[in-house]
């Protein structure tokens, strides 16, 4: 049994532990929050689960291995560096890290300490994520494909009265980007490979950061184009485009329906299902490493994992760059 920690007590780190737990191969063990109430308060549900409210303290609870970071973007790397040289596995709420400095030194921690790091882009370890990527190599040459990922935040009320949330802050390494963004972007990365070059046009709202965007992947032979925002909403499609007809997803982050239309528009129904909660597979995927770190086949698929999670760092960090968008952390 996998001796689970959290830190961060939102709805995601919720979801995250349900589905944790509906894997059976996870016990909630501790909870750390500055305020020890909000801890217990979110604890309370889960039966007996030791509630701090001292980081250090946390990190020193010997029955605890493993933790989940779900806090805002820019204390993670010091927080998953402290569980690190603590002993600790750690799964990072996406975006792990603000920079590929960040993203290097922490797998680097990892590996001299024999723990794990994980990246919870929990889209890509979906089954329907792999039914994708076993047919693109079915309807001849890729020639194009276009993602849309756009929500409309509720934190986005607070900027316009004049706040600044978290999520929409430099100082927390926030945006539309590094947060819906990350999702079609590892998708690109994960089924097409590294592109030759990356840009983005954005749209920069009053606190500095992007609301909404647009993200050119060019690769050798084809474009994805992907759109993305937390200022307004979409319903788009995302399509895959090939030289003989069209993949079309209903989304990338949550892959629920597939159709391939050829060039006289029949159809065919990929086989995709998905779960009640999203995050039971990426949950299962890291608990099969972090009990089998031995195995040499799942050492290989981690492996591709932090090198697809080095990778989209990269990514997004050029494409911060291309569009001016600067947070604390790269003064670092």
């Amino acid at each position: 049994m996998i001796h689970l920690g959290i830190i961060g007590t939102n709805w995601i780190t919720d979801q995250f532990v349900q589905a944790a737990h509906e894997t059976g191969r996870y016990q909630l063990t501790a909870v750390y929050s500055r305020k020890l109430a909000t801890a217990q308060s979110f604890a309370e549900k889960y039966g007996e689960v030791t509630c701090v409210d001292d980081l250090t303290a946390f990190f020193q609870l010997e029955e605890l291995d493993t933790v989940y970071i779900a806090s805002p973007n820019s204390l993670h790397f010091e927080q998953a560096k402290q569980g690190i040289l603590s002993g600790k596995n750690v799964i990072v709420e996406k975006p792990a890290f603000s920079t590929p400095s960040e993203m290097a030194e922490i797998i680097e921690l990892a590996n001299e300490n024999q723990v794990l790091f994980f990246e919870a882009a929990r889209n890509i370890h979906e089954k329907s994520f792999d039914t994708i990527a076993s047919v693109l190599t079915e309807h001849g040459n890729i020639i194009g494909a276009n993602f849309t990922y756009m929500k409309y935040s509720s934190r986005y009320d607070a900027v316009l009265a004049g706040e600044e949330p978290n999520i929409f802050s430099p100082h927390f390494s926030g945006g539309a980007l590094v947060d819906l963004g990350v999702y079609p972007v590892y998708a690109a990365l994960a089924w097409f490979g590294r592109p030759q070059n990356v840009y983005y046009f954005a749209r920069k709202i009053m606190t500095g950061v992007d609301g909404i965007g647009t993200i050119i992947l060019r690769y050798e032979t084809f474009d994805v184009t992907i759109q993305t925002g937390k200022i307004g909403n979409s319903d788009l499609k995302s399509e895959i485009y090939f030289e003989n007809g069209t993949l079309e997803l209903n989304a990338v982050n949550a892959i629920e329906q597939a159709v391939f239309y050829d060039r006289t528009n029949n159809e065919t129904v990929l086989p995709v299902t998905a779960q009640a909660n999203p995050m039971v597979e990426e949950a299962a995927d890291f608990a099969e490493v972090i009990e089998n770190k031995a195995d040499p086949q799942l050492g290989a698929r981690y492996e591709e994992w932090i090198e697809l999670a080095r990778d989209v760092n990269e990514a997004i960090y050029l494409m911060r760059k291309h569009a001016e968008i600067s947070f604390d952390a790269d003064k670092e």
